[in-house]
Parts: C-alpha cells; sequence; structure tokens
C-alpha cells in the first residue's frame, strides 16, 4: 500500500491558541496535564499514592467519578487523577514512570507498543460505536469531495481510513493534517480541511462551527475500546495496587451508567465538560469493567496490521505479549 505523508498543519500553534481560548468553555486544556486532589478530598486510605493518567473528555467520566464519591479510598487506594489532551501523552508519561497507570483507547496503545514495550492491557472499561462521529465541512456535500482530513494519530486516524474505505474513496488520495482535538473544528470553518472524524465534544464544537454530523464510526462497522493500562515492571511489584484500582473502577463505571446526572456533575467539576455533553456521552458509550477476551484479541490484532500497511511501523506490534486476557476476573476471584 502507498504510504500517505501525514503533515502537522502549518498555522497548527496559531489555530491551537485561537481554539483554545474558545474551548475553554468545554474543556481544560489539552496543552497542560492537571493534577487531582488525592481522592475526594473528603476520605484517604492508608494505602499507596497512584497517579493515574486521563483525558479531559467525557469517555473518562468513571475515573472522575470515582474521585469525586471517594471510592479510590473506599479500596484502599489513594489516587491522583492527571489528565492529557491526547492519549499518546498519558502513554508516553506512563512509560516515563511519570504515572502509574493510565487510561487510553485500544488502537492508540497498540500504536505505541513498539516505543514502550512494557505496556500492559488489564481490562476493558468501556467501548462504543456511536460516540466518534464523522464532521464534514460547511461546503462538502459528499464525502467523494473530501481532499484533506484532519486526523489525531492512533484512533482518530484509523476511524478515518475505515471512514473513507466504506465509502469507496482511495485513502491515499486524501491529505491527512495532523491536529490536536481543540485545533481541528476551527481548521474545518477556515477550509483548511474537509472532514474529521473525533470524539465529544469537537464533533459538536464542529457543528457550532457550521459542520455537519454525517455519522457514527458505527455506522460503517467501527468501535473502539477503552483499556486501564499499566507498565509490566510497576505492576509485578503492585498487583494489589492494580486489582484495587480495577475494582474501584468497576463500580465507578456501575454507578456512571446507574446514575448520569452524578456522573456529569463529576466530569464538569475535573475536566470542565458541559453536563448536557457528558449525559449525551453516557447514552452513546457502554461503561463497564471487563475481562479482554480471545476475540477482542482477534480484533486488536486486525488493528496492528493497520499500522503495518499505512507504513507507521516497520513491523506489527506484538499485541499477544501486552495484552492480558482475563486478569481482572483471575485477579478478584473469591474477593
Amino acid at each position: 500500500m502507498e504510504t500517505r505523508v501525514s503533515r502537522r498543519h502549518p498555522l497548527a500553534g496559531v489555530v491551537a491558541l485561537l481554539a483554545l481560548i474558545a474551548a475553554t468553555a468545554l474543556t481544560a486544556c489539552s496543552a497542560a496535564t492537571t493534577d487531582s486532589a488525592t481522592g475526594s478530598g473528603r476520605t484517604t486510605a492508608s494505602g499507596p499514592t497512584v497517579r493515574i493518567a486521563v483525558g479531559i473528555d467525557p469517555s473518562f467520566t468513571p475515573f472522575f467519578l470515582a474521585d469525586a464519591r471517594g471510592l479510590w479510598a473506599e479500596h484502599g487506594v489513594n489516587v491522583q487523577l492527571v489528565q492529557f489532551g491526547r492519549g499518546g501523552e498519558g502513554v508516553d508519561a506512563l512509560a516515563a514512570g511519570q504515572v502509574q497507570l493510565a487510561g487510553n483507547s485500544d488502537t492508540t496503545t497498540i500504536g505505541m507498543l513498539q516505543q514502550h514495550t512494557g505496556l500492559r492491557s488489564l481490562l476493558v472499561y468501556e467501548e462504543s460505536g456511536r460516540y466518534l462521529k464523522v464532521v464534514l465541512g460547511p461546503k462538502v456535500k459528499d464525502p467523494s469531495e473530501i481532499r484533506q482530513m484532519a486526523v489525531v494519530p492512533g484512533l482518530s486516524e484509523l476511524a478515518a481510513t475505515r471512514f473513507l474505505q466504506s465509502k469507496g474513496i482511495d485513502e491515499t488520495s486524501v491529505g491527512f493534517v495532523t491536529a490536536d482535538p481543540p485545533e481541528i473544528p476551527a481548521l474545518l470553518q477556515k477550509g483548511d480541511v474537509d472532514a474529521y472524524v473525533l470524539w465529544e465534544p469537537w464533533p459538536a464544537k464542529g457543528a457550532e462551527l457550521g459542520g455537519r454530523v454525517l455519522e457514527t464510526t458505527g455506522d460503517y462497522g467501527l468501535s473502539y475500546a477503552h483499556w486501564l493500562i499499566t507498565d509490566d515492571k510497576w505492576l509485578s511489584n503492585n498487583k494489589g495496587t492494580a486489582v484495587k484500582v480495577a475494582q474501584a473502577l468497576r463500580e465507578a463505571a456501575k454507578a456512571t451508567e446507574a446514575d448520569p446526572d452524578a456522573a456529569a456533575a463529576a466530569t464538569q467539576k475535573a475536566a470542565k465538560v458541559p453536563t448536557t455533553q457528558t449525559v449525551q456521552a453516557i447514552e452513546d458509550i457502554d461503561f463497564g469493567v471487563r475481562d479482554i477476551t480471545a476475540a477482542d484479541l482477534r480484533g486488536y490484532t486486525a488493528t496492528a496490521r493497520f499500522y503495518v500497511d499505512t507504513g507507521k511501523v516497520a513491523s506489527q506490534p506484538d499485541v499477544t505479549g501486552a495484552v492480558l486476557p482475563g486478569w481482572f476476573t483471575q485477579q478478584t476471584e473469591g474477593s
């Protein structure tokens, strides 16, 4: 397959600043990291302190709700949430030892396995084919008119590629412009790109600026999962702590589904996301902690192949070495 050149937009820095100013009502700044207080501030566990990398959108709501309700401490661990604007930044922080655990999409993590061979995926805590949406520019009447797509490396780029393929469009004929999520709606409005595929709140922001939400990734057969990931060296010495975090996350995921309003309030406080957007996101996302299965692994292997086929890596990432099927059940049996 021909290798497509992905480039960063030359005005990305300026656009990013303007977009971030405009987006302050939606979310925290993507260029920085933000530490939460330990737990909810109401209770402190006698156990260890763990730093967890999370994003700044509603897909991380269970972490924010666990923080707000003091669930970490109830399960015997103190947690500090560290917010990143892009999933890859959280993975880098994990590999550098700045955090001990992270929430991140399966696709983005798989794309970084060769850079960080010690990454381990413990479980799935959410999945959806409805949360990521395709947005067309104001002047784009049909997908066949797309000449430039904005992408974020990882899940967004895979979703964009699969979208083009689903429409019978040769993906090598479309230029991919790499940008950070807050920049992208403004690039669409200016006409610098014709389309993108992203998670909320960026589809809604694109629609506000004149774009049109065309469909979800599920409409063309693509879904994603979010993993709880860690590093194998840390895990080998802190398995019990990882289990406590996973148990608290399971409780928080259930609570997110059961009480969307409370979950939205926690997300608004932690990440400045409007509550209406989080409530809608909870409808679009299936939250719940579960084991990774053999069927999942087959899909992850196909994702790993995507990185080879597009020339992003020289050899296929070792998914089987990074994913731990059945880990959660094995560790919690009898608990």
